[in-house]
């Protein structure tokens, strides 16, 4: 297969734009013309290697940041936004998103925007009982997806907040754990640490500064939630900030943002960025061993390493997800051109739903979707008690993934015969937008394709895709 050009010409624009840079200065710099330089920003041409490895050079930029990974998620919302029976009349090609993501992210962005908007809205009137009267009826994104679609855009990597938690990190005691190495900080800030039987996992009393963590939970989950607390405490500024440049619309989203960011340090400080990069390499990203050495569990795990791009020392680009017992995502993360389906469950071909079947075991899968990228996928069910026999049990299914040129740096892709195209099955994003005509598994037709039913004739489906 020939190498893929690459296109990066917003990535390039805006490169120049943050260096107060003219086309001149920065086609100088680039050692270009000035009309190739114009042609490549347009997307008209794609970017040479030269101008790659001056960039390089000359500005110190992770050419890594030029890869089409933003651009593709653009593209998978706009298909699946335009999927919607509202757009069936004639749903723009796939060439134009392309163009329209690589082009115009911004107004992507904003045409996404509004038909979130434009769903909540329809939410909203077909549950009128609901709405009638209220004082806050008035149409608004959910602060859910807005939230979700900031870390999304973000690639799931705060740098600010990821340094800081690893400058935590670094500075426990020889000999002192983290959990420990918390609970002192905390204690320096006044606040009692207390292990209490009860089902809620954390609970702080800020006028009498006591947090109390559930002495029921396991170790690892102790220390996530000691970890988010020592957030909120010692990094309020810090997840403020952070808050401030993300220009939530709600009070809501920004609430919701700032557990999330909170989240995100306790993940970062368990599993410090260089210390635990260096140790998934050495170990081929084994789950269970990076469990037992960072004292985290395998979900815990899995998320983290779906967090590794930090520029200049980016470890292997990985999906993350999380799916219920109904199919629902939970959680998604993909720094890869995988992209899951933003409403709604994930393709039932995947190896994610068949972990339920088998619970405890690795499941590897080789997986192939419409657009001819080839992947690696892994797949384990979990189980979370509630510490008591009537308790309920959480279960849900994790899965990580990479595209195949990195699986060999996976351990559990070892022995898997990627060699020969049959192994491959084939998946999608959801069915609404799925170009597969023969998939035995097809719940509901492509939107964007045009339908032949036949009284006389029955095959996999009650109609034929044209």
């Amino acid at each position: 297969m020939p190498p893929q050009k690459l296109y990066a010409g917003a990535k390039l624009r805006e490169t120049r734009l943050q260096l107060n840079l003219t086309q001149k200065d920065f086609a100088a710099r680039l050692g270009v013309s000035l009309p190739y330089l114009n042609q490549m920003e347009n997307n008209n041409r794609p970017l040479s290697t030269s101008v790659v490895l001056a960039l390089a050079r000359e500005f110190g930029m992770d050419v890594t940041e030029l890869s089409a990974g933003d651009s593709e998620r653009l593209v998978s919302d706009l298909r699946e936004a335009l999927a919607d029976p509202l757009f069936a009349a004639a749903p723009p090609a796939l060439p134009d998103l392309r163009l329209v993501a690589a082009n115009a992210p911004g107004v992507a962005r904003a045409f996404l925007h509004l038909h979130r908007a434009y769903r909540q809205g329809q939410e909203q009137l077909a549950s009128l009982d609901e709405a009638l009267g209220r004082d806050d009826s008035s149409l608004r994104l959910s602060p859910w997806e807005e939230v979700r679609d900031f870390f999304h855009y973000c690639d799931n990597y705060i740098d600010a907040v990821d340094r800081a938690a690893e400058h935590f990190a670094s500075r426990a005691a020889p000999g002192t754990d983290l959990h420990a190495h918390a609970a002192q900080l905390l204690a320096s800030h006044k606040v009692t640490l207390r292990l209490v039987p009860g089902n809620d996992l954390r609970r702080y009393d800020p006028d009498n500064r006591i947090l109390e963590l559930s002495a029921k939970a396991n170790p690892a989950t102790q220390s996530f939630q000691l970890m988010h607390q020592l957030a909120l405490v010692t990094q309020a500024e810090l997840l403020e900030a952070t808050l401030d440049l993300a220009r939530f619309q709600s009070p809501e989203a920004r609430a919701i943002a700032k557990i999330g960011l909170a989240n995100y340090f306790a993940g970062a400080t368990m599993l410090p960025y260089r210390r635990f990069l260096s140790a998934a390499q050495a170990c081929r990203h084994d789950l269970e061993t990076l469990a037992e050495q960072f004292g985290a569990s395998i979900e815990q795990v899995a998320h983290r390493l779906s967090t590794l791009q930090r520029p200049g020392a980016k470890g292997v680009p990985f999906f993350f997800v999380r799916v219920d017992q109904a199919g629902t995502i939970t959680k998604r993360h993909s720094a890869t051109r995988l992209q899951f389906a933003r409403y709604g469950g994930a393709c039932p071909l995947w190896n994610v739903h068949r972990a339920f079947e088998t619970p405890g075991r690795f499941l590897r899968q080789l997986a192939e979707t419409p657009d001819g990228v080839r992947y690696f996928c892994l797949a384990l069910a979990v189980s979370k008690g509630g510490g008591a026999y009537h308790a309920p049990v959480r279960r849900y299914a994790i899965g990580l993934g990479c595209e195949i040129d990195h699986a060999q740096a996976l351990v559990y892709a070892d022995g898997m015969d990627s060699g020969r195209d049959a192994a491959f099955d084939p998946i999608g994003i959801s069915c609404r937008i799925c170009e597969r005509d023969a998939c035995h598994q097809r719940s509901v037709p492509p939107l964007e394709r045009h339908l032949r039913v036949d009284h006389d004739h029955r095959g996999l489906l009650p109609y034929s895709i044209e």
